[in-house]
């Protein structure tokens, strides 16, 4: 298996569909995985020297599972239905946590690091947003929008607006 940021990216997939279905939902995703991110980050680095290479990724699995399960725990103390939307989708965190220990996303510059949280943030936000404006009945209300295929369909709509307006003219 490749170390390419294609298969982090794409392990991004599932929950950006899936709990993009309101802004609430996105938001509290994003939340959760923002928060049990920076915490497996901090302490991955701090374990990573004292353990040996074969011992990072059981490490890794463990208090991915961990720290996704507190987090998933402490969302139903606070609110039952913000975790009954969010679904299976806040345990994916853990899955996307090895996932990018195993890329080398850790050890990359913060600056990477920040500008891939805030991307998926803005695009789940974003998606979240169209969807609930799309599926809203007051304005002719496609109820497709707020189904995860409508989640589907939007997003690659989106990725080709943003392909043709990044697409450099040719000069004539």
């Amino acid at each position: 298996m490749s170390k390419s940021p294609l298969l982090q990216n794409s392990l991004m997939l599932a929950p950006l569909i899936g709990a993009t279905g309101s802004v609430t939902t996105a938001l509290g995703l994003w939340l959760m995985f923002i928060v049990v991110i920076a915490v497996f980050g901090l302490v991955m680095n701090a374990l990573r020297p004292r353990l040996l290479t074969s011992m990072q990724w059981l490490a890794s699995v463990i208090l991915a599972a961990t720290l996704t399960s507190c987090a998933q725990l402490a969302v139903q103390l606070w609110s039952l239905q913000w975790y009954q939307q969010m679904g299976i989708y806040s345990a994916l965190i853990a899955l996307q946590c090895v996932v990018l220990e195993y890329t080398g996303f850790f050890q990359s510059p913060r600056r990477s690091r920040l500008n891939l949280c805030a991307a998926f943030g803005a695009l789940m936000l974003g998606l979240g947003l169209l969807r609930v404006l799309l599926g809203n009945d007051t304005l002719g209300g496609l109820r497709l929008a707020t189904l995860a295929p409508g989640g589907f369909i939007l997003l690659g709509l989106l990725i080709a607006a943003w392909q043709a307006w990044r697409r450099p003219t040719p000069e004539q």
